[in-house]
């Protein structure tokens, strides 16, 4: 299925790979027969509730994302799940882009890398068919697979585009959620070595101690790919205003997420669901009016929706069953005051321009 006459959306925060290898979904199949598989199942949280397939994206017009590799690694006295050595942890990414690119040879997804690929890839989806494979920018999130610094340099030649330092807890390269801390001397090796390489920054997840250390030795151009405001859900995973502030500063585009616990407050995992919260996509556009009173004008707001980045229709706004129904957000901005070119510059007229300013 392929939408005509509905506006581009690019999602710059997608874990398809993730998706595919450790939750064993093939993303070629339908929404439904992936829930089908799933009945049942209680290995992971969202079995079962899963909004993201080639069909559903293609659906929603999403003809272009940023697409992850992702795989933590964990020390001995670090209790979260993750493997026991960085070289398990560069295999695993590895095998994650072995599957990026059998759908490429499949024809469901072509690799993006600079501005002419961007341009020719724009150019397919003006009007898309049934065939048209969807675009991926490829991004690591969390640093810890990086081995060496020449496995950095290794993963730019396979096509890396953009990285985030930190995930959740203790780090290699810089902390992250729900832990403090700067980013130390490897951080700045691999910060450097980011920026010689014109690798995009993802200042997502970074602990507040780790942001302002990146932000004060990084001088490249940096993104937050599905971040949302602390002022109005106070976690430490949120940005503070004055972290978005100086993203905006830095000319910045920042995506919005859409995991309950991170849209509003008090919600509890297990308990809380979309409905008892009044979550829906309506909470989505909260959090990005917030980034454009900072900032003044809606240049800095995106779409990073992390759909299916271990949680599903249990943990997402209510008014959304699968990623095309991102859709609903043309209406639902215009509602807000949002004007027709502003409309367009969240669905992918920001990301597009950072893109270009980041690869010309």
């Amino acid at each position: 299925m392929v939408t005509k006459n509905k506006p581009l959306i690019l999602d710059f925060h997608l874990d398809l790979s993730m998706n595919a290898l450790e939750w064993n979904r093939d993303l070629t199949w339908s929404v439904a027969e992936i829930r089908a598989k799933e009945k049942g199942m209680t290995d992971k949280p969202d079995r079962g509730n899963g909004t993201v397939t080639f069909s559903e994206m293609r659906a929603g017009n999403i003809g272009l994302c940023v697409a992850t590799l992702i795989a933590r690694y964990v020390k001995k006295s670090n209790k979260l799940p993750g493997w026991n050595s960085p070289e398990q942890a560069w295999a695993q990414t590895q095998g994650q882009l072995a599957w990026y690119r059998a759908m490429e040879e499949k024809g469901q997804l072509v690799q993006i890398t600079n501005l002419a690929g961007l341009d020719s890839h724009l150019q397919l989806w003006g009007n898309p068919t049934i065939d048209t494979p969807i675009g991926y920018i490829l991004s690591l999130e969390g640093a810890d697979s990086i081995v060496t610094i020449n496995h950095l340099e290794r993963a730019y030649e396979q096509g890396l585009r953009a990285i985030g330092p930190a995930h959740y807890g203790p780090g290699t390269y810089a902390q992250g959620t729900d832990a403090t801390g700067g980013i130390g001397v490897k951080g700045k090796e691999l910060l450097k070595e980011v920026e010689n390489l014109g690798i995009i920054l993802d200042a997502t997840h970074l602990c507040d101690n780790s942001f302002w250390e990146a932000m004060d030795c990084f001088h490249g151009h940096v993104w937050a790919s599905h971040q949302n405001c602390r002022a109005l859900v106070n976690h430490n995973r949120q940005f503070s205003d004055e972290q978005l502030k100086e993203l905006i500063s830095r000319n910045a585009v920042i995506g919005s997420p859409l995991d309950a616990w991170m849209m509003v407050s008090g919600w509890e995992r297990g308990k809380s669901t979309p409905r008892s919260t009044r979550l829906s996509l309506e909470s989505m556009i909260d959090h990005m009016d917030h980034i454009c009173q900072l900032a003044g004008n809606a240049n800095h707001i995106a779409i990073g929706t992390d759909l299916d980045g271990g949680f599903g229709t249990e943990q997402c706004p209510a008014d959304l069953d699968t990623i095309a129904d991102l859709q609903k957000l043309p209406n639902m901005l215009a509602i807000r005051g949002y004007s027709q070119d502003d409309i367009s510059s969240v669905l992918h007229g920001n990301w597009l321009r950072f893109l270009r300013r980041a690869w010309e």
